[in-house]
């Protein structure tokens, strides 16, 4: 089958393929607001994860790099979930744990 979108490669949160689309997001390792360039693809669903776990400081700080994201007990269960789920799958009711302080 030919594609007319180039590959992305797998999630490097849950290491599920990434398919061009809805389902993809750019995430800033460092928060683009406190500076950040660099970016990985990363599905929707762990974007909002991440986003909906950390602030903007702890990610800055502590979770700038997949393997730090992944190293914490709430990702690391999260990804054990989402690994199961289609590639495109999408929920929108991915929300924070805790209020986040800003």
């Amino acid at each position: 089958m030919i594609h007319d979108r180039p590959a992305l490669g797998t999630c490097p949160i849950c290491d599920r393929p990434l398919v061009p689309g809805p389902s993809v997001d750019r995430h800033h390792l460092l928060p683009k607001s406190l500076g950040g360039r660099e970016t990985l693809y990363v599905h929707r669903i762990c974007h909002r994860k991440i986003h909906a776990t950390f602030t903007e400081r702890e990610l800055e700080k502590h979770y700038n790099t997949p393997a730090a994201l992944l190293a914490n007990p709430d990702i690391a269960a999260f990804v054990t979930w989402v690994r199961r789920k289609d590639p495109e799958y999408y929920d929108k009711s991915v929300t924070a744990q805790r209020r986040r302080k800003r």
